[in-house]
C-alpha cells in the first residue's frame, strides 16, 4: 500500500488496532485499542495509567500495532513505533472525544470523551519507526 492507502485503511470504519507491549518480566501483552491518526501520521489513543498497557508503556516506550481487514481478499498494516505520553487534561479530553466519536458515533462523542478524558487516563502518541502494509493478501 502507498502511504495514502495505508492512512485510508487505518481510518476506515471502526477497525481496532492490536497493541503489543512487553511486560516487566519480558512476556508479551496484546490488547485491542481504539485509535485515530494525527495529521503528522502519529497514532493516538488513550489508556488508564494503572492498566497493563499504561504501566508497560511508561516502562518501555517501544510498541507494535497491528490493524487488519478480516474480509477477503484480506489486508493488514503493522506499525513499529515509540510512544510519548501526556496527561494534559485539555489534549486528553479533546482526543478522547474524537476517538469516542469515531467508534461510537458523533451523538455519543462527548459522552465517551467525558468518560475517557479524565485524570488517571493517559494520552498516548505512537510515532511510527517502521510500517508494513499489504492489501490483497489472498488475491
Amino acid at each position: 500500500m502507498s502511504p495514502g492507502e495505508t492512512r485510508a485503511f487505518l481510518l476506515e470504519g471502526t477497525r481496532t488496532a492490536k497493541l503489543a507491549t512487553t511486560r516487566k518480566d519480558g512476556s508479551p501483552h496484546v490488547a485491542p485499542i481504539w485509535f485515530l491518526l494525527d495529521e503528522d501520521g502519529s497514532i493516538v489513543f488513550t489508556t488508564h495509567a494503572g492498566s497493563v498497557k499504561g504501566r508497560t508503556l511508561r516502562r518501555d516506550g517501544r510498541v507494535c500495532l497491528s490493524v487488519d481487514d478480516e474480509q477477503p481478499p484480506f489486508a493488514f498494516v503493522i506499525i513499529d513505533g515509540t510512544v510519548s505520553i501526556s496527561e494534559d487534561p485539555t489534549d486528553l479530553l479533546r482526543w478522547a472525544t474524537l476517538i469516542g466519536g469515531r467508534y461510537m458515533g458523533a451523538a455519543r462523542a462527548a459522552e465517551y470523551g467525558a468518560r475517557n478524558g479524565v485524570p488517571g487516563e493517559l494520552l498516548v502518541r505512537v510515532t511510527p519507526t517502521r510500517t508494513v502494509a499489504q492489501s490483497g493478501v489472498a488475491s
